[in-house]
């Protein structure tokens, strides 16, 4: 009977601490889950793209395409080409920066760029093939070629040739070799699309070559055969186009006047001898003489209104752009404007400012650059059109 309660006493005395302990576990319910639980702490943010809400009334230099597609249209660089010349029409060199302003719409700009360093030039050649016995074709290519020979060897250029069509010669390339066999392709033909010719040299082209530009024409200024280009739409691009144009004009209205009055007289067709001349139901002169049953062409280009009106373009074209008009009348003296606009295209300044106030597109702006300089005589656009850049990508 005593072993039996020793038992009991030490099963007790030794049980107790195990049944406190058990009962001392704490449910689930509560010590467990708070245990278990992540503790909460703020994670480090992952970068993500910045997302840009755009309201309706947002300021134009954002643009929605038809995609719903952004599009950020900066604030363009306005460059202009200058040249100072003394009393004497000769090139000042040398001068700093701190000697120019610039002023548009009577607002001084801050010249955000300058360079007083002969830069190479991006030159388009484009050549009028309509027929004249003022040169022969010949003429008009050594002529060309001696003006290629006479620009700097980095300068690029690209040569345009157009009749009734407008042909694309040679792409832009410094390739001396390529562009002389462009300039031989040239061939005398009929039609004048003079208007179309400037069109696509202007924004089929050069709109997209940066630095500096250059239009060098070959024409007598009298279009007859555009059919999708016009005057005053050239010099409106022209205003927007930061290209110099010089125009060098020869005088057809002789020839002109001697075929309308010989009708006998026709003109030379650079087709092959084995195919008939085409003759478009408009076709202005220079032309075929008409066969047998033919209707008489058209005179359009042949009156004096027109080649005035020619003039006045072409003037337009090298006033509105800071370039210089030529007249060539013989062979000497294309040859001698030829080597004017090479010397030209190395003497100039390059001027840039970004607008103080901005202006809608198709807004015409007034530039006026002034220099300190005694004598001196500033040469350079005088204005612009804001371009159209809101563009789909």
């Amino acid at each position: 009977m005593n072993k039996i309660v020793f038992y009991i006493f030490l099963l007790l005395l030794f049980g107790l601490p195990g049944a406190n302990a058990q009962s001392s576990r704490v449910s689930p319910s509560s010590a467990d889950k708070k245990l278990n639980k992540r503790p909460v702490v703020q994670p480090t943010p992952t970068p993500t793209p910045e997302v840009l809400i755009f309201e309706p009334d947002t300021p134009d230099t954002h643009q929605l395409d038809d995609s719903g597609e952004l599009i950020k249209v900066d604030t363009e660089l306005v460059s202009i080409p200058v040249r100072i010349l003394d009393r004497k029409n000769r090139f000042i060199g040398g001068l700093a920066k701190e000697q120019f302003k610039v002023f548009e719409d009577n607002v001084e700009q801050e010249i955000a760029y300058f360079s007083n360093e002969s830069q190479p030039f991006t030159v388009a050649l484009v050549l009028d093939m309509s027929y004249s016995t003022t040169f022969k074709i010949e003429e008009i290519q050594n002529a060309a070629i001696a003006f290629i020979d006479q620009l700097r060897p980095d300068d690029k250029v690209l040569v345009i040739s157009f009749d009734e069509e407008v042909h694309m010669l040679c792409e832009a390339t410094s390739d001396r070799k390529r562009i002389y066999g462009a300039i031989r392709q040239t061939k005398i033909a009929n039609g004048t699309s003079l208007y179309e010719a400037v069109d696509r040299t202007m924004n089929d082209r050069l709109r997209s070559i940066k630095g500096r530009k250059a239009i060098v024409l070959f024409t007598d200024g009298v279009d007859t055969t555009s059919r999708s280009s016009h005057d005053l739409e050239n010099l409106s691009d022209a205003m927007e186009l930061d290209a110099l144009i010089y125009p060098i004009r020869y005088d057809t209205f002789a020839d002109v006047q001697a075929m309308k009055n010989k009708r006998g007289i026709g003109i030379p067709d650079s087709k092959p001898k084995s195919t008939p001349p085409i003759i478009p139901a408009n076709n202005p002169f220079p032309f075929p003489l008409p066969g047998p049953g033919m209707g008489t062409p058209s005179d359009k280009g042949t009156t004096s209104e027109e080649y005035a009106k020619g003039e006045e373009y072409l003037d337009q074209l090298a006033v509105r752009t800071g370039g210089r008009i030529y007249l060539a009348s013989t062979l000497e003296n294309l040859a001698s404007s030829f080597a004017k606009i090479a010397s030209e295209l190395r003497e100039f300044y390059s001027l840039g400012y970004y607008p103080k106030d901005e202006a809608r597109p198709g807004k015409t702006r007034k530039i006026k650059v002034r220099v300190d300089q005694t004598n001196a005589v500033v040469r350079a656009r005088e204005s612009y059109i804001v371009a159209k850049n809101m563009k789909k990508k």
